[in-house]
């Protein structure tokens, strides 16, 4: 049983996160991960990516060198688990609570995605679950300079809706997305207690 959103009165914008806040890609994402660190003897478990949700894709493997005293190219290693992802991305499922609430607000509050991913997969996925539609404003990891959980993804957003820092609220599922929202001065929702999470399941 999925709980309903309830937007504050005092909200003027919305930003959601896009992977596992709008888009239910992370089991995607995961088993990409998966294979691709397998390749280099890494057990990519599915603790190791909740911990790393949020990281830009050649972030993830620097960070991943660091932890498994690796010296993988990032980008070898990346683009291989990007394609695997790409090729599987169409099965991605939409997160119908965040998604309803987008349809719901569409016209009434402005709204943004503000994401760890690329700007042209992030727009793929945007369109794959149908809310290229609803929201035109995206702030990918390709648009800014500190990625989460440093603020400037969101604080983007925000200047891109034209709403206040204090006035937006966020919607994320990742530990470094919510700690971004704060550290932003923003308001921030966790959609994790709102519907079922499926990592480590294909």
């Amino acid at each position: 049983m999925t709980k309903k959103f309830t937007v504050p009165t005092n909200i003027k914008g919305l930003i959601f996160d896009l992977d596992g806040t709008i888009a239910d890609t992370m089991p995607i994402h995961y088993i990409a991960w998966k294979n691709a660190a397998a390749r280099y003897g890494i057990d990519f478990t599915t603790e190791l990516f909740e911990q790393l949700a949020g990281i830009p894709l050649y972030g993830t493997v620097k960070k991943l060198n660091e932890l498994f005293n690796k010296n993988i190219d990032s980008k070898e290693m990346g683009d291989s688990k990007e394609k695997e992802y790409e090729d599987n991305m169409d099965k991605a499922q939409p997160v119908e609570p965040v998604v309803d609430l987008i349809r719901e607000y569409y016209g009434k509050m402005p709204m943004a995605v503000g994401t760890g991913g690329g700007r042209e997969i992030s727009k793929k996925a945007m369109r794959i679950v149908g809310v290229d539609k609803y929201i035109e404003h995206l702030v990918s990891a390709d648009d800014v300079m500190k990625h989460k959980p440093h603020p400037e993804t969101f604080l983007k957003c925000a200047e891109l809706i034209g709403v206040d820092p204090k006035d937006c609220l966020v919607f994320e599922d990742g530990v470094l997305g919510i700690e971004a929202a704060k550290a932003g001065g923003m308001q921030v929702i966790d959609v994790r207690d709102y519907y079922q999470v499926t990592i480590g399941q294909e």
